[in-house]
This record gives structure tokens, C-alpha cells and sequence, in this order.
């Protein structure tokens, strides 16, 4: 399978530079499967077509501003992209330009106030720092307070309100992108669904190099994705088996969600609660155990996300919505519009 097989046109126009002004007021494109149906709604619409029994499972990670700038000790500037943390203050990263961070070397970020020692390389050409705060302070705060949101590169306008590139579910630090599908739901969106019958389940996945990294092979089959860190509550998984076994549906939000909910998952489809690493990678051919409809944004040409969504409603399907999303002018990636795939 070819990786050119997944690209489509879209003009620079169709990238959303910021977030609509209110959340939900975004467009949903509704694909149905079984009818090869299209439709054109707006995100507030989301709760007609959903059912109760339904469970809807939200990522509930929290962006962390994972963008460092770094001084070399003869005073060569490097920026540092926090991408996942390895426990004790150990993170893998990427850094630019790569040269200048050497193993050994010694950065100095905050005016000083923390460092990073280079502990070694990784199989993806990133770097292992291992960061200690002065006395007193503490890494996470130091993060909080120098780092900037790691917004994608096809964004170039600022973002003036942080809290933007977060859902407002985020509770569990350690994502260096945001879970995009979830930026549409707003307080007022989840209470409305939950009086409506629907169960709310949370997992967690920290957005890493794994999600956004591109697709470099030419066969898909190719393509090796890098590990994330996932976790489901005890809660969360009795809540989705619970609910699929009465009959119900099980709605991911994003494809963060997908991942977690279809790595642990057993042959049955059921989910298993408990916490570790997935590289799963997910394209046409896939077999699905635990998802049954997927909310999700418009993705990137050639990317992985775009061929995990063809792996769930089919390569021409979704190739002929990205298309008439384009004829629509719908707004694309991050900051643009929402799909949503019964």
C-alpha cells in the first residue's frame, strides 16, 4: 500500500490559523458508513446522534508548554521540544539543531535557573535530558512558567490564549500536542450529552512523537510509529464494557483515543484497565475490537491519522468527504473543523 494513496489537495487558505471563538461553533461533517452518507452540522449538533448507552471516551491528557529555548555553554542557542517523560525528570526530546546538543553537553535554560544534561541519543535522532532545577524551584514549575505551547508549524499566527490548545477535560500533564478532536467540547456540550443518557469514560495517552511524526517510506506498511504512553482507569474500562455489552455504542473522541482503546483491548473487544506503552499503528486492513464511531478532526495528507481514519470508513469514502470538505471550504488540522464517523 502505497503512502501517495492518502494525499489529497488543500489549499494554504483551508488551514485554521486560531480557534473559532466559541468551541462548539465549529462545522461536524457526519460520515454514516452503512450508507456511505455525508453531512454537513456544527459541533453543537453532536449530541443528536448519539444515543443512551452510548459511552463517549475522552483523552483527558494535558499539553505541557514543551517548547524550551536553550543556551550551550559557548553561548549557541538550541531549541528543545519535550516529547515524553522516561520518570525522574528524564525526558526524551527533539532538538534544534540536533548538533548542537551533544551527549555529555550541559544546557542551560530559565537564565540558569535549570539544566539539562544530555544523557544520550535516541533511534528517532532526538536526545535523553535528564533536567535538574536550582535550589529551591522545581523542573515542572520552571516548565510551566519559560516553555511555550508547541503549536504545529503549519500555525504560524501566535496564540494569544494558551489554554486554547487544551480540552477542557485536560488533567494529565505530559502531552507535547494537543488531542485536536477534543478542542470542540465545551462545559455546557459534555453536561448536555451525560443528561441525555450518555456515559463519559476517561482514558489517557500522552501525545508524543508517535502521533505527529510524518511518514517517510514509500509502503505504509513500512512506516514504524514511536511508542506513547497510555493508561485506563478501572472506572473507565468497566464503563465501556458495561456499555458495549448493553447494547451500546463505544464513541472515540480523536484518534489518541482510538489507539489507547484498541491496544487494550483483548481479542473479544474487550478493554482491559492498566497502563503502558503502545506503538500500534493502524491503516486500512486494520480489524476493529473497541471502537465503534470516532470523532475526529481533518488531518494532515500522507499522514498516519488520515490512514487511520480510512482503516475505519474506507480510503475512498474519506478521501471523497476530505474532498467535498475542501469544495465546502471547511477549516482544516488543529484549530479547523470536526468529523464525525458512524
Amino acid at each position: 500500500m502505497r503512502v501517495d494513496d492518502f494525499d489529497y489537495e488543500l489549499p494554504e487558505r483551508l488551514i485554521a490559523q486560531v480557534p473559532l471563538i466559541a468551541r462548539d461553533a465549529s462545522r461536524l461533517m457526519v460520515l454514516t458508513r452503512s450508507e456511505r452518507r455525508v453531512e454537513h452540522r456544527h459541533f453543537r449538533d453532536l449530541p443528536g446522534y448519539l444515543r443512551p448507552g452510548d459511552v463517549l471516551v475522552l483523552n483527558d491528557t494535558r499539553v505541557i508548554p514543551a517548547r524550551l529555548a536553550a543556551t550551550r555553554s559557548t553561548g549557541g542557542k538550541v531549541e528543545i521540544l519535550l516529547l515524553t517523560p522516561k520518570g525522574g525528570d528524564v525526558w526524551e526530546c527533539l532538538a534544534r539543531p540536533g548538533r548542537r546538543a551533544q551527549i555529555g553537553e550541559t544546557l542551560s535554560f530559565a537564565g540558569g535557573r535549570m539544566v539539562g544534561h544530555v544523557l544520550g541519543k535516541t533511534e528517532y535522532g532526538g536526545r535523553v535530558l535528564q533536567f535538574v532545577a536550582a535550589s529551591g524551584l522545581d523542573v515542572d514549575s520552571l516548565v510551566d512558567a519559560v516553555g511555550e505551547m508547541p503549536v504545529p508549524h503549519y500555525i504560524k499566527s501566535r496564540l494569544d490564549q494558551p489554554e486554547r490548545y487544551q480540552t477542557v477535560y485536560a488533567r494529565e500533564r505530559g502531552s507535547a500536542a494537543a488531542p485536536t478532536a477534543g478542542l470542540h467540547f465545551t462545559p455546557e456540550l459534555l453536561g448536555q450529552i451525560e443528561r441525555e443518557g450518555v456515559k463519559i469514560a476517561r482514558v489517557t495517552l500522552h501525545v508524543g512523537l508517535g502521533t505527529f511524526r510524518p511518514v517517510k517510506t514509500e509502503q505504509v506498511e513500512e512506516h514504524e510509529m514511536h511508542s506513547e504512553h497510555y493508561e485506563v482507569p478501572a472506572q473507565a474500562a468497566e464503563a465501556i464494557n458495561s456499555a458495549r455489552e448493553a447494547g451500546g455504542r463505544v464513541i472515540a473522541v480523536g484518534t489518541t483515543t482510538v489507539r489507547t482503546l484498541e491496544s487494550a483491548a483483548d481479542a473479544d473487544g474487550r478493554v482491559m484497565p492498566g497502563a503502558g506503552w503502545t506503538s500500534i499503528f493502524i491503516y486500512p486492513g486494520y480489524v476493529f475490537r473497541a471502537v465503534d464511531a470516532m470523532v475526529t478532526n481533518f488531518h494532515l495528507p500522507k499522514s498516519t491519522l488520515i490512514m487511520m481514519v480510512s482503516a475505519f470508513a474506507g480510503r475512498d469514502f474519506v478521501l471523497d468527504a476530505y474532498r467535498q470538505a475542501v469544495q465546502e471550504e471547511y477549516r482544516f488540522f488543529s484549530f479547523g473543523d470536526a468529523m464525525l464517523i458512524l
